[in-house]
């Protein structure tokens, strides 16, 4: 025992950060150590911990407040803390994370190796049993609610999967798979692998059949097969009991006013002075009305905040910074568009489908919104008056169509409307449609956000002016997605592209119908995502010439072939106005308590690529000891 525990001391003293005699223990954690009930830091990092420096090194300690408006936001620790097998660093580049390093031959066969030595949060081994057990006794089994998600299907075709040794595994295509890393570094990631040690106790193939069905009475679950999926969710966080990779892991049963998360005292990051990560001991995740949300961050009741603000927030907070000891910050955004509306070519009312359908509509729909006052007025001219495209920061932009049926042009967009016949207006100036009914557009959004109705103020007016009547109708986000989904949504207001600087080697399908989540297509988006199971066909030429891009993108392999076809997308998503962006660039707010080190000044605030505050790596955030203290 005592040569093994000096082999151990020894690989964790060569491992060490250069300067470093050897790993630094977690006061919060001493107590545990000395009583015996948790290993000293030296046996709970991997052997070959994944190395950090920092400009700014922290200490152990703190604890930070975050404000979030529901229960289910639990899962927004998975999206900050961002575990991953493989993440984006800063440049956006893939790095390996979780795991010690992988390869990718022909775009095509991905192999993965682990640390040896890393363990789940309960001290669990995690090895290729872990993958094994996702791959051959979840995904493969008939009947499962955990199938194999479609970034893990070239052409409806699964991988070919294979254990190589206890910590590395492969994964064989027959043709290349783009989506597997980005999908492994997103917000929400992609997990081919579960906690089969903690998650085989509700498996039929390792209980007892009496024992497993007391267990799924007691959960009130339909059988084993609902008990295991609900129980292993890793993303969903909302069990207490369920291993983890994150930096902080929920110690709160829900439901919950108020989510205390943990460190992870396996956790895999180390720093260059010998200390595991995170530094921060506990994060709490306080549940509000979102409405509050930019009160109660403006009274200081929040360490870090983004989420539930917005630009319109900014001054109020400003003001009361130095009462609270916060600052804030005004973080660039990354999305193709701040809002954009989208006019739903699925529509289920012919007439109103020929309508959205026909490309002049659109068009004048774009023309007929004034950009500038809307910037000026909302943003004090601290946006950019573009469409729904990529940003210039992205080697893929191109200034021209950025600028497509952006300008405000009142009078190109009535004559588009009368050539398409459109001529008729009641006596209120409306225009009629062909059926005699008049052009009246309601415009869906998300209740949780208050920018929308202050926007769709400003393209009322402007909108009236070429006979268009236009009506604001706030909706949960639940509702606004299924009417657009069934149809009965004709145009919502939304988030633009996502990814708003993308590179090459980015997938296209946000530009193309991919997935029914798409609010401009969606019954097009999900019979592709349903390989024509669901959904309708796409029967427009410019959006089928779309999809047939994409497909092409995803068989291609280098970046010269596929930036190619990229600028094909983009020009014809553009030309085409498949969704009429408003403005872009729009500064994110972004609260910090000043005692609250490393977090940047300037930053990126985005979805995926970013995973918000991910991409910053909030294990690396320290909390500065008050005056006086040590």
């Amino acid at each position: 025992m005592r040569r093994t525990f000096a082999i151990l001391w020894l690989c964790a003293a060569l491992v060490a950060p250069t300067g470093a005699r050897a790993f630094v223990e977690t006061p919060s954690l001493t107590e545990a150590v000395a009583a015996g009930t948790l290993p000293p830091v030296e046996r709970r990092v991997p052997i070959q911990p994944s190395m950090v420096t920092l400009p700014e090194p922290g200490v152990h300690g703190g604890d930070v407040d975050m404000l979030m408006a529901s229960d289910v936001d639990t899962r927004q620790m998975v999206v900050y803390g961002y575990a991953r097998l493989v993440g984006y660093n800063r440049a956006y580049e893939f790095e390996s994370d979780i795991l010690k390093a992988y390869e990718v031959e022909e775009g095509r066969i991905f192999t993965f190796h682990l640390r040896q030595g890393h363990k789940w949060s309960d001290g669990s081994p995690f090895t290729a049993e872990d993958f094994r057990y996702y791959f051959e006794d979840i995904a493969s089994m008939e009947g499962t609610n955990d199938p194999l998600p479609i970034e893990m299907l070239v052409e409806g075709e699964r991988p070919k999967f294979e254990v190589i040794d206890a910590l590395t595994v492969r994964y064989t295509w027959s043709n290349p798979n783009p989506y597997f890393l980005t999908a492994l570094a997103g917000p929400r990631p992609l997990y081919p692998y579960r906690p089969a040690q903690y998650l085989k106790q509700f498996h039929a193939k390792y209980t007892d059949p009496a024992k497993l069905e007391a267990m799924v009475k007691a959960a009130s679950q339909r059988n084993w097969l609902a008990l295991h999926y609900v129980m292993g969710q890793q993303y969903r966080n909302q069990n207490p009991n369920l291993p983890s990779l994150d930096p902080w892991v929920l110690t709160t049963e829900p439901p919950s006013r108020r989510f205390v998360f943990k460190r992870n005292a396996f956790y895999h990051r180390v720093d260059q002075n010998g200390r595991q990560l995170p530094y921060l001991d506990e994060v709490r995740v306080n549940i509000t009305n979102n409405k509050l949300i930019p009160i109660k961050t403006g009274s200081g009741e929040t360490d870090l905040q983004a989420r539930g603000l917005n630009f319109q927030n900014f001054t109020v907070i400003k003001q009361s910074e130095e009462d609270f000891n916060y600052e804030t910050y005004l973080w660039k955004t990354a999305q193709g568009a701040r809002w954009a509306l989208f006019p739903n070519l699925s529509a289920t009312d012919p007439d109103w489908r020929a309508l959205l359908r026909d490309v002049r509509f659109r068009r004048a729909l774009s023309l007929g919104i004034n950009r500038r006052e809307i910037n000026q007025v909302i943003y004090y001219g601290l946006a950019r008056e573009t469409g729904n495209l990529v940003l210039r920061e992205s080697p893929l932009f191109n200034a021209e169509l950025a600028q497509r049926w952006t300008r405000f042009d009142i009078a190109e967009a009535n004559r588009l409307l009368d050539d398409m016949g459109l001529t008729r207006r009641n006596a209120q100036g409306t225009r009629l449609m062909a059926n005699g009914v008049p052009l009246e557009i309601t415009v869906v959004f998300a209740t949780e956000e208050t920018e929308p109705a202050d926007l769709l103020e400003l393209i009322r007016d402007s909108w009236a002016r070429i006979g268009v009547k236009l009506y604001p109708k706030p909706l949960t986000r639940d509702l606004l997605r299924n009417g657009v989904f069934s149809g009965s949504v004709r145009m919502a207001m939304w988030s633009g592209v996502e990814n708003g600087i993308p590179t090459a080697s980015s997938s296209p399908q946000e530009f193309t119908p991919s997935v029914q989540q798409q609010l401009q297509w969606p019954k097009w988006g999900q019979y592709i995502e349903t390989r024509g199971r669901s959904g309708e066909p796409v029967d427009l030429p410019a959006a089928n010439a779309l999809a047939d891009l994409n497909a092409r993108w995803t068989r291609a392999t280098g970046d010269d072939v596929r930036a190619a076809i990229w600028g094909h997308i983009l020009d014809i998503y553009s030309e085409q106005v498949f969704s009429i962006g408003l403005v872009s660039g729009v500064p994110q707010v972004v609260v910090v308590n000043k005692r609250l080190r490393n977090v940047p000044a300037e930053a990126i605030y985005n979805w995926d690529p970013g995973a918000h505050f991910g991409i910053y790596r909030p294990d690396t955030f320290w909390m500065a000891p008050k005056e006086g203290k040590l």
